[in-house]
């Protein structure tokens, strides 16, 4: 399927949105890594920035968890390596969320 045709303006405002996206995903991250953002917080936004990341990522940006460790989760909890969070269905989620939901 070929992309449509663009006018000049219309490229610019899309990568303007893309670099937006990108930053906004990336800010998450960091904030998951720095532990000021908890895994059920992530998951319960429903929007297509977090929806279209990448479970794996998500995992190993989590504190304390690296690439074998998330690899060891996914296939635990029956997630494919290249699930999406949009792609989660329900119990894999509430798995996810017994697994890494907040302490008491």
């Amino acid at each position: 399927m070929a992309l449509p045709a663009l006018t000049p303006s219309q490229r610019t405002e899309a990568l303007q949105k893309a670099v937006a996206v990108r930053k906004e995903r990336g800010d998450l991250m960091a904030q998951l890594k720095a532990g000021t953002l908890q895994l059920a917080d992530l998951l319960a936004r429903d929007d297509d920035v977090v929806g279209k990341l990448r479970m794996r990522r998500i995992l190993e940006s989590l504190p304390g968890i690296g690439t074998v460790r998330a690899s060891q989760l996914l296939a635990d909890l029956g997630v494919s390596e290249s699930r999406r969070v949009q792609g989660l269905g329900t119990h894999q989620r509430a798995r996810l969320l017994a697994l890494f939901g907040p302490r008491d």
